[in-house]
């Protein structure tokens, strides 16, 4: 339902007592194409990140792998986030086998609940058209396109956080205090997707509800402090199990120096991230080590591909629509939705411009939605007022703007020729919306189509295109930040040759039937043979487990039996712990070394 705003030159969207015909037979439309692009040919990508691929399959042989994230079945260490992702994957590997396809089905089935999700939110409070145009604006950003085929946490991510802002907009209609705890429902099982990420959205949660729900001052900070105490339990009592579970009978969690879920929540996973004061973590530092900081970073090459397309258009849709809605009651929930996507959009995106700290480009999804949600909202309430000239020139000003970004874009990052093309038809496009009175609906037509003609094809260039490794980016270009695999390539992941992958499988009865630095050269061995490896050093090399003195137990148990690689890690001078790297000089000490399809093979049992 869209409230009216009463000044005479911004009438709101009329409320709709019977849906259009066209909408639901459009709705079908837009889900089926978002399936088709996110699932098809989705197996070309193989494991993706073999780090969570290899977490799913311990998850779907051991429950306590599961339940903890662990990376091997044995329970090692975990991986360095907490699970809920890996959740999905290993029963979705339960189920189906452990194959590419059962674990990025379930990503490309929540790119489809996203899209389906912000079209439900977007139309309660700006009608089926903005509601429609945002979906396809989040189907169609290549960040999404991206991240909702392949198996990083942040597919589940999105789709928590986009059901967290539909539950706060029913929760401002009527002053829900039910809603509002849905809502912080949510946003905590986003953290235990992704941690204290989830959390950026929550300012911009409580300014709308407490600017909009229809209820007193007090009232609206009661129901407030119950969202927040939904939000702390419903994220908190993983944190306390972990805490309160024996450590002796759990993995160690990676990530952490001190094997504590609260230090990875705070430290490398938290304020680490913003600081780039994070032990443990290799490459960067602080100060921007981890690309230039700054108010442009997201137009910067990097991240740029993946989010900046409608970006400017949204920025634009936003100062529009709440100058159009100035003179709205407090209530009106046409602002509240852009306060609140507005408020989504503005601390995520100066957090991820100016944090010191780890951070790759597919993060800019978290932005996706808001992006598409503010496009799609002022681009149907400034048609709706195409009488006003002011709302006539945002809109030619709007489709300006995007076709000078894809041009930017695409003459910068792929494809040159389609850059002129683009920059012709979108200006076309701004002049006839400058002149509709003229041009009527041929010229909204032709603007929609431009402004989404290059996030589009960038999107769908992502889709076509495999992406693996720890680091993906969206668009063609697979380069990555750190490459290798095999022994000592910590961010990629080389599959076993044949050999090797006889030889751990047939290990014998051992708890690990191998052990190696770092997760992902781990990963590549464990998915290979089916067969535990314990990952020293979790997913950098620089975790503390296991010690020098462990390791040795383990060897004298007979709990390991091979050891693999020349021990590389990623530690540096300063930063994590050196375990791994005495553990390796340990074993080439006093064992004896074989190649194996071109890896150092050492046999612990010898």
């Amino acid at each position: 339902m869209t409230a009216v705003a009463p000044h005479p030159a911004v009438p709101a969207a009329p409320v709709q007592r019977a849906e259009p015909r066209w909408v639901r037979p459009s709705l079908a439309l837009l889900l089926v194409a978002t399936a088709a692009l996110y699932l098809w040919d989705l197996s070309a990508s193989g494991w993706a990140n073999a780090f969570y691929s290899a977490a799913a399959q311990a998850g779907s042989q051991s429950w306590k792998a599961l339940f903890f994230g662990s990376t091997d079945a044995a329970n090692g260490i975990t991986v360095d986030k907490t699970p809920a992702a890996l959740w999905v994957m290993s029963l979705s590997a339960r189920l189906f086998g452990v194959n590419a396809w059962s674990i990025l089905v379930p990503q490309a089935l929540m790119g489809v609940g996203s899209t389906w999700l912000l079209y439900a939110t977007v139309r309660r409070t700006s009608g089926a058209a903005a509601g429609l145009l945002a979906g396809a604006a989040l189907t169609l950003t290549p960040a999404a396109a991206l991240i909702f085929r392949f198996n990083n946490p942040d597919a589940l991510l999105v789709l928590l956080l986009i059901a967290a802002a539909y539950c706060t907009v029913r929760a401002i209609e009527k002053a829900s205090p039910r809603w509002l705890v849905f809502a912080g429902v949510a946003v905590g099982f986003g953290f235990l997707a992704k941690m204290l990420q989830a959390f950026l959205v929550l300012p911009a949660f409580a300014l709308a509800y407490l600017v909009a729900a229809p209820i007193t001052l007090g009232k609206r900070f009661l129901h407030l402090l119950a969202g927040l105490a939904a939000v702390v339990v419903s994220a908190g009592w993983y944190l306390a199990v972990v805490a309160l579970w024996p450590a002796a009978d759990r993995p160690y969690i990676g990530g952490s120096q001190n094997n504590s879920l609260l230090e990875l929540t705070l430290g490398y996973n938290g304020f680490g991230r913003i600081t780039g004061d994070e032990t443990g973590s290799v490459g960067g530092s602080p100060g921007g080590g981890w690309g230039s900081t700054g108010l442009f970073r997201l137009f910067g090459s990097e991240m740029a591909g993946g989010i900046a397309w409608l970006l400017p258009a949204a920025v634009l849709g936003l100062g529009a629509g709440l100058w159009f809605t100035r003179y709205a009651p407090r209530t009106d929930h046409s602002r509240a939705s852009l306060l609140l996507w507005g408020g989504w959009l503005i601390v995520t995106a100066v957090v991820f411009s100016f944090m010191g700290g780890i951070i790759h480009p597919y993060y800019t999804v978290a932005l996706a939605p808001a992006i598409a949600a503010l496009v799609g909202i002022a681009a149907v309430q400034l048609w709706r007022i195409r009488g006003n000239p002011a709302a006539v020139g945002l809109l030619s000003g709007g489709v300006a703007l995007t076709t000078v970004t894809a041009y930017l874009l695409l003459d910068n990052l792929w494809q040159p020729w389609l850059a002129p093309t683009v920059l012709i038809l979108g200006l076309l496009a701004a002049i006839a919306l400058f002149f509709v009175q003229h041009f009527g609906r041929i010229a909204a037509v032709l603007g929609l189509v431009v402004l989404l003609t290059g996030t589009g094809a960038y999107s769908l260039a992502t889709a076509t295109t495999p992406h693996s490794g720890a680091i993906p980016s969206a668009g063609p270009n697979t380069r990555q930040m750190f490459g290798g695999g095999g022994a000592g390539g910590l961010l990629g992941t080389t599959m076993p040759g044949e050999n090797l992958t006889a030889l751990l499988r047939n290990s014998g009865d051992h708890r690990w039937a191998a052990a190696t630095v770092g997760s992902n050269n781990a990963a590549g061995y464990q998915l290979g043979s089916g067969k535990p490896v314990l990952a020293v050093g979790g997913f950098n090399g620089t975790d503390a487990y296991p010690t020098l003195a462990q390791f040795e137990q383990y060897v004298r148990q007979g709990q390991i039996r091979y050891f693999l690689g020349d021990g590389m890690t990623m530690r540096g001078s300063s930063s994590g712990s050196d375990a791994a790297e005495q553990i390796a000089q340990w074993v080439a000490e006093n064992y004896r070394m074989t190649t194996v399809d071109g890896v150092s093979v050492y046999d612990l049992t010898a």
